[in-house]
């Protein structure tokens, strides 16, 4: 029995929770799969999974080993990715999480360079604002943006930062009430970014509530009902420049404060970080440091 290959087989199943799931991923039969769960439950002489005609789900034995299984198959991974690196070939997995608006804006370009620097290095990359606990969800390193310090015990380098912009079009300004400081902004369509730390309050001055007809999870979709005159916004540079610099939109207010928005490279805590991971730490503290220091 190649018990590495058993083990990958569970892990697998443990994450999917189906059997033919598994089996189309490797490429395999269904039967073949259960053959080889069947041989390593044999093996260390434990039932790993409760099965039903429908759901397969963990035994309290099976959750203990699928935690040891993940360990031990990552130290071979890493072993691995090591061995690539003295034959100056790096190599392995790397599953990062990324916010879905950077990823979608700035950050695409720059995954595109590293996979052509690093063609032997696969990546599994997840877009997604929302909140993830990157060990919890198997996650080797986490990009994640915020205008305010993260209360983390993951580790952080600290890559760069984008201007937040007030945004609105001119057609909402030609028909709408003037804004020329703040407060004006309590009289208007404000829309509201789901996952902003501060909600529904922007940091303009001392503070501004504001409110409106959208709340919504995605500042690109955001963007398009702005460019269309529907409401006002609170938006990243990075999300917005096309639209300033193509003049769709404009930039109100900016003679006051604005939280800016940092981005970090989070990963959890470690003896041994994984080559694979090195480099991607490398080329993105790399790319941003040649950035800044344009700017």
């Amino acid at each position: 029995m190649d018990r590495l290959g058993a083990m990958e087989i569970f892990v697998r199943l443990a994450e999917l929770g189906s059997f033919t799931a598994v089996a189309d991923e490797a490429n395999t039969s269904k039967s073949k799969v259960s053959k080889e769960l069947s041989k390593l439950e044999e093996y260390i002489g434990v039932r790993l999974f409760h099965r039903s005609t429908r759901h397969i789900r963990l035994t309290s034995l099976g959750e203990a080993y699928l935690k040891r299984c993940k360990s031990i198959l990552k130290e071979v991974e890493e072993a691995q990715s090591d061995i690539q690196l003295l034959q100056d070939r790096p190599a392995g997995k790397l599953k990062v999480s990324v916010p879905m608006a950077l990823g979608l804006t700035d950050l695409a370009p720059l995954f595109s360079e590293f996979m052509k620097l690093y063609p032997h290095i696969e990546l599994n990359i997840y877009l997604s604002d929302e909140s993830v606990d990157l060990i919890e969800q198997g996650f080797d390193i986490g990009l994640r943006a915020a205008s305010t310090a993260f209360d983390s015990n993951y580790i952080g380098k600290r890559l760069t930062q984008f201007r937040y912009h007030v945004v609105a079009s001119r057609e909402y300004l030609d028909s709408h009430s003037p804004i020329t400081v703040p407060k004006d902004l309590e009289k208007h369509n404000c829309f509201i970014y789901s996952y902003f730390r501060k909600k529904s309050v922007w940091p303009l001055g001392s503070g501004v509530a504001v409110s409106g007809s959208l709340k919504v999870n995605s500042t690109i979709f955001m963007m398009e009902l702005i460019k269309d005159g529907l409401g006002v916004g609170f938006i990243p540079e990075s999300v917005c420049k096309p639209l300033l610099e193509s003049g769709e939109v404009v930039s109100i207010l900016s003679e006051y404060n604005k939280a800016s928005l940092t981005l970090y490279a989070m990963y959890p805590a470690r003896h041994h970080v994984p080559t694979s991971l090195r480099y991607f730490l490398d080329f993105f503290q790399e790319h941003f440091k040649r950035i800044n220091a344009d700017n």
